[in-house]
């Protein structure tokens, strides 16, 4: 094949979609396919249950890359992970097959897909400062200082909020400057596997369920030391509650399913915005249609 041929496909969604069973379905059918993980907290060995990872059945069909691999004491992120994605990626076309990019963490997809935003690095300090203030201030801020880019941040998440605040603060530009190489085209084809909310929220509710049955309080009861990012996977310190006796079992589902079904909602938004995604209904044969897609490009 040549390079073309073997660009990456990505395979999106929001969380409890059914994305991670499709990406191995659709490697399976091309048969020359290695799956790379584009999620932020995957990458933690000792978290399969918590960061619902591909189960040992999964990863023994079809390569996977990128999963547990790191320690929870290291810290991971977006900038980091697409470095060793696009070594991944490169390794995986040497050896003539296709990447498979699947995962639901935003900016991790979206530094694999169009390449790192060259915005300038973190300010300790200033991070600091603009996360100790309300979220209402925060806003205002960002909207003073940058309304265009306000009005692509999702306002309700704080710390989307600061980050972006530091950057035009930090770079004392718009953030449409330091992001302007995501307007480049992506890396290769990208679909979003979907299903109506009903019957996603159905399906975060049974996640939650089968996370408590499978053992996930155990694993996170015996978890050693852990990094400012591995700190913030979702869900942690819901059972860290119920851990301290602070819930109950059927307190600890409720809330796992909640914080879940908002996540998948924040994605959700995220992804209608990547107009370079084709949408695959997850009802209506999602591998076929991801092939005739590829197919059809291929021939055009």
């Amino acid at each position: 094949m040549s390079m073309e041929e073997l660009t990456p496909i990505f395979i999106l969604g929001p969380t409890g979609c059914g994305k991670s069973q499709l990406a191995v379905e659709l490697a399976e059918r091309m048969g020359c396919a290695e799956i790379v993980s584009a999620d932020a907290y995957q990458v933690y060995r000792d978290m399969p249950i918590l960061t619902a990872a591909p189960r040992a059945g999964e990863l023994e069909r079809v390569p996977h890359h990128l999963i547990g691999f790191l320690e929870t004491c290291e810290n991971n992120d977006a900038a980091a992970h697409a470095h060793r994605a696009e070594q991944v990626i490169a390794e995986i076309q040497t050896r003539g097959n296709r990447p498979i990019v699947t995962g639901g963490s935003g900016l991790y997809v979206k530094f694999i897909s169009h390449g790192i935003s060259p915005a300038p690095p973190s300010d300790a300090a200033l991070r600091a400062k603009l996360s100790a203030l309300p979220l209402q201030e925060l806003v205002a801020r960002l909207k003073e200082a940058d309304p265009e880019g306000a009005a692509h941040t999702n306002l309700q998440n704080p710390r989307y909020v600061a980050r972006n605040l530091e950057i035009v603060m930090a770079g004392v530009k718009p953030l449409s400057h330091w992001k302007k190489n995501w307007q480049h085209a992506p890396a290769g084809p990208g679909f979003i596997l979907t299903r109506e909310t009903p019957e996603l929220d159905e399906r975060i509710a049974q996640r939650a369920h089968s996370m408590i049955e499978d053992g996930v309080v155990d694993e996170v009861r015996a978890l050693g030391e852990l990094s400012a990012t591995a700190s913030k996977t979702l869900g942690l310190n819901e059972v860290q509650s119920f851990i301290a006796g602070e819930v109950t079992r059927d307190e600890l589902e409720q809330r796992l399913t909640l914080i879940t079904r908002q996540y998948a909602k924040r994605q959700r938004t995220w992804l209608r915005r990547e107009s370079w995604l084709i949408s695959v209904d997850a009802r209506h044969a999602p591998v076929e249609r991801v092939l005739n897609a590829l197919f059809r490009d291929n021939r055009t």
